[in-house]
């Protein structure tokens, strides 16, 4: 089961990361400003948190088997339109698609965790699937660069499309819903499955949306994913650009950095996902820990940030950023951890409503970056001038978030109370 999620995580991210390396051929190619190269990226990040809750809710009702293979075949679709893109316009297009498709992936990935793993061993899961997201994030920029240079950017999403297609009919095969359900997984198998929580329901019920909008662990978690994925959208959308016209590296080196920069967060996945269960086991308090960790790994973060954005070099800027982004991605298996249990029995559907919440920063990293450099240079300022002031802000963002994981507190949902029924006569 492992294997089939850490194979989602890691093409749900080459598929996504490619983009940020073909940036700057099809701008060159079709003509774009970085502005609208921007509305681009946006396009598929305002449609992956559009779409996470209702992907998320048609997994609790409907289950994750028919969804994952369902979703995964549609982006792998879009994924392949990407490369026949003829402007502006269609490119808006497939990438909003895209972005719709992919909303689903981690949604429906937490219900599997929650029905296939007892609560000690999800954070390895999580961490090691993660990871793989990582690892197809690291794969993106520099096999993306040769792509291009071989067979053009075209070329690159009709590679992937294919990839997305094999694992979706793959899983349909494999997986089951109910690990009950599945050939290979024997009675001592399910007892495991079972120590800590009961079966879950076939169908949650209806989802109580005000206490879940009211609920403190919830909105903290929220402003969390927020304010991450403000920072980890930069390296996912204009790391390379910056690289080759902020350090003036070629498109290959470029390709190479930028990978060493996301190996840091595979690096951190892995980190995290062994602490996420560790802290179980030694913790009496292990929410309490959490947050502690958290804060520890975001000023951290900012540190490495602040530091590697005042380098010469750009190998010691790759190094610092890694580093930066390794000790951000620490907390992401513990964020897991926390969340699931935290959405109680509607696991999917909150899992995506606060999961795409992190649209909101990401809209604002991916516009703010091209807006801001093309302000620049229209001032006459061109090269790192052009770009590195505005790394502070990530720093801010960074320290900002630091203050959110040490104001969150578990809040459990209320159950619904089972009425009696009416007797009869």
């Amino acid at each position: 089961m492992a294997a089939w999620l850490c194979g989602l995580s890691s093409i749900l991210y080459l598929d996504r990361i490619c983009m940020a390396q073909a940036v700057k051929p099809i701008r060159d190619e079709l003509g774009l400003s970085k502005s609208e190269m921007g509305y681009v990226l946006m396009a598929f990040t305002l449609a992956y948190g559009v779409f996470a809750v209702p992907a998320g809710r048609w997994g609790d009702k409907a289950g994750p088997r028919a969804v994952l293979a369902i979703i995964v075949l549609t982006w792998s679709g879009f994924t392949a339109l990407t490369a026949v893109a003829a402007g502006l316009l269609t490119l808006l297009l497939v990438r909003f698609l895209f972005g719709a498709a992919e909303a689903g992936a981690f949604p429906n990935a937490a219900k599997v965790v929650s029905r296939w793993y007892p609560l000690p061993e999800r954070g390895r899961v999580q961490g090691v699937m993660l990871a793989f997201a990582q690892i197809g994030a690291v794969v993106a920029p520099a096999a993306t660069a040769y792509l291009i240079d071989a067979a053009g950017w075209r070329s690159v999403f009709l590679v992937y499309a294919l990839i997305g297609c094999a694992w979706a009919c793959g899983f349909w095969l494999w997986f089951r819903d109910d690990p009950a359900r599945h050939p290979r997984v024997n009675a001592a198998e399910l007892a495991a499955m079972r120590t800590s929580e009961a079966p879950p329901l076939a169908d949650p019920g209806p989802v109580p949306w005000r206490a879940v909008l009211a609920n403190r662990g919830i909105v903290v978690l929220c402003v969390v994913m927020i304010l991450g994925a403000f920072y980890t959208y930069f390296f996912y959308g204009w790391l390379p650009t910056y690289l080759m016209e902020g350090r003036g590296v070629s498109n290959q080196l470029a390709g190479w950095l930028g990978s060493l920069v996301i190996a840091g967060s595979g690096v951190g996945m892995l980190v995290g996902g062994w602490l996420a269960d560790r802290i179980t086991r030694v913790s009496g308090d292990p929410i309490r820990d959490r947050r502690r960790l958290a804060v520890v790994c975001y000023i951290l973060a900012a540190a490495c940030l602040f530091a590697g954005t005042r380098c010469d070099d750009p190998l010691a800027l790759a190094a610092l950023w890694s580093a930066s982004a390794g000790a951000m991605h620490v907390t992401l298996p513990n964020w897991w951890s926390v969340i699931i249990p935290q959405a109680g029995r509607h696991t999917a559907t909150i899992f995506g409503l606060v999961n795409g919440m992190g649209c909101f920063g990401a809209l604002a990293s991916l516009g703010l970056i091209p807006e801001y450099a093309d302000w620049r240079e229209r001032s006459g300022v061109t090269g790192r001038a052009a770009w590195d002031p505005i790394f502070d802000v990530y720093v801010c963002v960074l320290l900002a978030n630091a203050v959110a994981w040490y104001l969150y507190r578990f809040t459990p949902l209320p159950e619904p109370v089972e009425m009696p029924k009416e007797s009869e006569g």
